[in-house]
């Protein structure tokens, strides 16, 4: 029988740059041509906002925020480390990296042998933000491994479920999008060293967004519209009954594996209704509670509509990792809630051990 390990988590992109530029998407909105102007200047934000930007453009607010990040995945990597898991399946989402025009599926386990990862920074978001906070070079090598086995047990056992699950033995376009990989630098932020496979596995929780805005900032000027949209990701329902599946399919597995979610909650450049300058945090409190109080059915039975204005696509992933979690029968042993206003998004953690 297989043990299960449960961790939620953050991806959070700025953290990899330096506190002088973790504050850089919302730069990015407010240098926007299709912001209107009154929302431009500080003095018109809410109050907490305003104390957070600061006379610094938020730096000393990001020193706080990557130090309360910090705090929760170095116990994140020692629960890991604790548990000693054979392999770890990460839900993320794939934001115009790997899937592109040619094939954008729902849900999709990657089934590798070696991933040869490249440097975030690299990338061209990675470039707006700066420099690395490791001072790593552009050439910085990852060589992570994934573990075949496990995922291709994994897609046969969902597959049986009902689940139309896609595989794939390599990278399309990208060999490791900044979902799973980011999460394996945070969680190896003191460089230690981190040896286990990984099976990443992409939700398509971008949906509407994937390829008209490319999964990434917003242009306020020609913003998409219902004819543009793509179609949508798969449900909140959908994607906690396939954690839940995901669970029985490993809890039957010989393997003990850590399960994952990788993502930031409400995000600001995706959230109109706060004039993408700050996260939905009201709706992420909501969601919040019913976690650290077991009320699973409100997260199963979350609209999707809900998740789209309040800018919490990426909340689909955790959607996995709470059915697995409920299908186990398991309540958290220690989460939080950091939230912001100025860093883009609130971020949870969460672990749930056997």
């Amino acid at each position: 029988m297989g043990e299960i390990l449960g961790i939620g988590l953050t991806h959070y992109p700025p953290l990899v740059h330096t506190d002088q530029n973790m504050a850089g998407v919302l730069k990015y909105i407010m240098r926007s041509p299709g912001l209107p102007e009154e929302h431009r200047h500080p003095e018109n934000w809410p109050a907490p906002m305003r104390a957070e930007w600061g006379t610094d453009e938020g730096a000393s607010t990001a020193r706080v925020h990557r130090a309360d990040l910090l705090t929760w995945f170095r116990k994140a990597r020692q629960m890991l480390d604790d548990f000693a898991p054979d392999f770890i399946v990460i839900w993320g989402d794939d934001q115009y990296e790997n899937f592109k025009e040619d094939v954008i599926p729902a849900f999709c386990v990657m089934a590798y042998e070696d991933i040869p990862a490249r440097p975030p920074w690299t990338e061209p978001f990675g470039r707006m933000l700066g420099p690395n906070v490791w001072g790593e070079p552009d050439d910085k090598a990852f060589p992570l491994v994934g573990h075949r086995a496990g995922a291709k047990h994994l897609a046969s056992g969902l597959l049986a479920e009902g689940f139309d699950i896609a595989y794939s033995y390599k990278p399309l376009h990208h060999p490791l999008g900044h979902a799973f990989l980011n999460a394996v630098l945070f969680l190896d932020y003191d460089r230690k060293g981190f040896n286990y496979p990984l099976v990443p596995f992409q939700i398509n929780s971008y949906g509407r967004r994937v390829v008209v805005q490319r999964a990434g900032l917003p242009n306020l000027s020609n913003p998409p519209t219902e004819e543009t949209f793509d179609p949508p990701s798969p449900t909140p329902r959908r994607c906690f009954d396939l954690g839940a599946a995901a669970a029985r399919v490993l809890a039957q597995s010989p393997w003990r594996v850590a399960l994952i979610a990788s993502s930031g909650w409400s995000h600001a450049f995706l959230t109109e209704k706060t004039h993408w300058l700050y996260p939905d945090t009201a709706a992420d409190r909501a969601l919040y509670q019913a976690l650290r109080a077991g009320d699973y059915q409100t997260w199963r039975n979350y609209p999707l509509a809900a998740i789209e204005d309040s800018g919490q696509q990426e909340v689909l992933n955790w959607c996995c990792l709470v059915g697995a979690m409920a299908e186990l029968g398991r309540t958290p042993v220690e989460s939080t809630l950091i939230e912001t206003w100025v860093m883009n998004s609130n971020k949870c953690f969460a672990f749930f051990t056997p």
